[in-house]
């Protein structure tokens, strides 16, 4: 079996019945403040993976009218649940939208890479494909994920995470392939989404204490962060 088959015939599914719908309402936010901050008003907007389809069901209802929005999903599990949402504006198409003749005006690539086989060749046909590119890296590596090994692990088999990042190392990635990196800040998942594990609860108030001191210190220690990025 394939990794793509883990999307396309209904094991993730099995795994994440609501197709993580309960976090688009943050990331939506994250992605508005990286939008705002950098001036960003675009006219079309594409998401590579839209799954569920509700970040772009959240964006839609919050940013200003007149944007059209356009989402990729290969799962047709996931597609048929982003369906309803269709609307004046917003398009959900079950297509791989690298494989599309199509140009847009900012790309969202909202936890993607980490699932993706050859992430380069991928990063590589993104490229061309919108004037602006956000993307949201979960930082899996840290000291305490590494020296436990069972988040990677976990994540590896719950929600199919087969490649693993610091901050440093995804903002390598994105250069090597020729992205210019305009703007960058770390997402708290971990402590900001509410019904996390009793663990992840425990873990909050350190990450929170470390953070302030020292935001790069917080994320290669303690982990929970993701890094949310806007690249030409």
């Amino acid at each position: 079996m394939e990794i793509k088959d883990i999307y396309t015939e209904g094991e993730y599914l099995t795994k994440n019945e609501s197709w993580h719908t309960e976090d688009s309402p943050w990331k939506a936010d994250h992605l508005m403040r990286i939008m705002e901050r950098n001036a960003i008003r675009p006219s079309t907007i594409c998401e590579i993976g839209c799954g569920a389809g509700e970040i772009l069901n959240q964006l839609q209802a919050k940013l200003p009218a007149g944007i059209e929005y356009y989402g990729y999903e290969i799962s047709p599990q996931a597609f048929e649940m982003a369906l309803p949402k269709a609307k004046q504006g917003l398009t959900f198409l079950l297509k791989d939208m690298l494989e599309e003749d199509v140009f847009y005006d900012v790309a969202l690539i909202i936890d993607v890479i980490e699932h993706v086989p050859d992430f380069y060749g991928f990063l590589e046909k993104v490229k061309s494909k919108a004037t602006y590119k956000i993307f949201h890296i979960p930082l899996d590596l840290s000291v305490q994920t590494v020296w436990r090994s069972k988040p990677i692990l976990t994540g590896r088999k719950q929600v199919g995470h087969i490649h693993y990042f610091t901050k440093e190392t995804a903002l390598a990635a994105l250069e090597d392939m020729g992205y210019a990196i305009v703007d960058h800040f770390y997402t708290a998942g971990m402590v900001e989404i509410p019904g996390k594990s009793i663990r992840t609860k425990l873990l909050s108030w350190p990450r929170r204490l470390f953070f302030a001191v020292n935001r790069d210190f917080a994320a290669r220690l303690l982990g929970g962060y993701s890094l949310m990025v806007l690249a030409k």
